[in-house]
């Protein structure tokens, strides 16, 4: 009886003492399952919408503690796609982006709050133009499983804007045209 005891508390001690770790995925570009969009209101008529076409990124996620799961993504930003090439010259032009002298943007977490279920409040830094600042995403989870690949993947969409003044952005685009919003799908394969 003893030793059955004994056996059964060795069995669980390393369930009940070990706590759950965050799982490491990275996002999928290679397979195009991932997007950074972009909308600005132009002369508050209508939106411009567009989006990066390079970028990747990792994060970690445990489903059961949601608050230990991270976030760093790195943008080219030369590959802004407004679907103009014109405007797109513009837009990495040192008007906006200044692509030359700012290659890349960068978002790192520092903090994950759920906020539901599978809802989560994410702050970070964002780095754009040499400039960073504190921004929030609100994220929802998609879902997550087994692929038909042998791999196990975890899907997200977040939102967020920002004034683009606040990154040092010099073009004044009108009262109509301050904030940007960033749309983030992303659909990470577990390591």
């Amino acid at each position: 009886m003893k030793a059955r005891f004994f056996m059964a508390l060795m069995l669980a001690l390393p369930l009940a003492s070990g706590t759950a770790s965050a799982a490491d995925y990275v996002i999928d570009m290679k397979g195009a399952h991932a997007s950074v969009n972009f909308r600005v209101k132009h002369l508050g008529f209508s939106w411009l919408v567009g989006r990066f076409d390079k970028f990747s990124g990792t994060f970690a996620f445990d489903d059961k503690n949601p608050d230990a799961s991270k976030v760093k993504v790195e943008i080219d930003t030369a590959s802004i796609n407004s679907n103009h090439a014109e405007r797109d010259k513009h837009l990495r032009s040192a008007d906006f982006l200044d692509v030359e002298k700012f290659p890349t943007a960068t978002f790192e977490s520092t903090s994950v709050k759920a906020s539901g279920p599978d809802k989560a409040t994410i702050v970070g830094k964002l780095t754009l133009r040499g400039v960073t600042k504190d921004v929030t995403i609100e994220a929802a989870r998609i879902g997550g499983g087994d692929d038909p690949w042998g791999g196990f993947r975890e899907g997200f969409e977040g939102t967020t804007k920002f004034a683009l003044a606040d990154f040092g952005v010099p073009k004044d685009l009108g009262p109509a045209s301050k904030e940007v919003e960033l749309t983030l799908h992303v659909e990470g394969v577990r390591q």
